[in-house]
């Protein structure tokens, strides 16, 4: 282990970016291993932190004691990540304890890393500066602070307006641009997304907000008129009976129930929609149809088919989506308020097509005629007679 233990060295220092042991060999390790520098009384300090089953345990140490303890942890691991200000390492370990150490220059040098220990985590939406429609949700105080109980629901915000940032070149800057958001609620996304892209990004938008619940969209409408939020406006109606009014650039359909996200995406690909985001939720339809003699034994138990069945359904959903020319991702979001369901669809219009073959293959063979597949059949069988 003397090359391993010289190559510490070497990146165990105040340019360390993060250190990460994945991968373990043995079955009571932690899942990962992460590791970074801070200082500390004029002291870089070395915080591992060990990720076991759902807890999180901490080591502050030296860099002669990260470099002796990462040294032990790596006979139960078989991949560290090493990444430093100028260069990152790879090491693997093989079952016959081969150490591979594969070292690569960084292009461009990053800027030092900011080592105070509570690292302020950088949001699209500043926690210290108020805004409005934060306050009138509850996440903020008046004075602009973020409400303990409620900073959840505040990284919740940030982290669907990364997603939203990530596509922003996907986005016309010379005309409006048309949102759709069903299943909006009481519309703390749909206010962010206004506020994001009109007030901090520039982009000129119409956002319509759409509802069953006939108090909740009074409400916002009121607030969205208290704002001067001009282009934002809220309505009562379900998503299977909607009709647009002009082109769509953008379909948001958030916590929408069952086959709900299938109307919503249905309209979505009809209407040719640049951007999708989805979030589904309660994906009970397959759990019904769903049946295969290879995987009937695993059927047999209930909780495992059910979570298959929510998984299929994304699954077959995004496929749906590619043969319709869309790049698909199926990213992590983080917990909704009332469910545990926390896949988001971001579906972004593109030129490829993969055609229908994956999905209808997936469909045969575990005997299921998903929602999204079958309205868009109605459609062409509507427009071929």
């Amino acid at each position: 282990m003397q090359d391993l233990k010289e190559l510490l060295y070497k990146y165990i220092t105040q340019s360390l970016r993060q250190a990460i042991l994945s991968n373990p060999r043995v079955k009571d390790a932690a899942a990962k291993i992460h590791i970074r520098p801070f200082e500390q009384k004029g002291r870089i300090i070395y915080q591992a932190s060990e990720y076991k089953e759902n807890k999180v345990y901490h080591h502050n140490l030296t860099q002669e004691e990260a470099v002796d303890r990462i040294c032990q942890w790596m006979e139960s691991y078989k991949q560290l990540e090493l990444n430093a200000d100028t260069a990152t390492a790879h090491v693997l370990i093989s079952k016959k304890g081969k150490l591979t150490i594969k070292e690569k220059k960084a292009s461009t040098p990053l800027e030092p890393a900011d080592l105070s220990h509570n690292r302020r985590k950088k949001y699209i939406l500043d926690p210290e500066k108020r805004v409005d429609f934060l306050v009138d949700l509850g996440v903020q105080t008046k004075e602009g602070r973020i409400v303990n109980a409620r900073y959840d629901k505040f990284r919740q915000i940030n982290r669907f307006l990364e997603f939203i940032e990530d596509i922003l070149p996907k986005l016309p800057k010379d005309r409006e641009i048309s949102i759709l958001d069903f299943g909006c609620g009481k519309s703390y996304l749909t206010f962010a997304m206004y506020h994001y892209l009109k007030e901090l990004k520039g982009f000129q938008v119409r956002i319509t907000g759409l509802d069953l619940k006939e108090d909740v969209i009074q409400s916002c409408n009121a607030l969205a008129e208290k704002y001067g939020y001009e282009k934002l406006h809220f309505s009562v109606g379900d998503i299977a009976n909607y009709h647009k009014a002009g082109d769509v650039d953008m379909v948001v359909t958030l916590h929408a129930c069952d086959t709900a996200t299938d109307y919503a995406l249905d309209k979505a690909i009809r209407w040719g929609a640049r951007v999708i985001l989805s979030v589904p939720c309660c994906q009970h339809e397959l759990n019904s149809q769903m049946s295969n003699d290879i995987l009937a034994p695993v059927f047999e138990y209930g909780l495992v088919k059910e979570r298959m069945a929510a998984l299929f359904t994304d699954a077959l959903r995004a496929e749906i989506l590619k043969s319709k020319g869309y790049e698909v991702q199926l990213l992590e979001f983080i917990d909704m308020e009332h469910t545990p369901k926390n896949i988001l669809i971001r579906a972004v219009k593109g030129r490829n097509q993969t055609g229908e073959a994956h999905y209808r293959e997936l469909m045969e063979f575990l005997h299921v005629t998903p929602t999204l597949a079958r309205l868009l059949q109605e459609g062409e069988d509507r427009r071929e007679n």
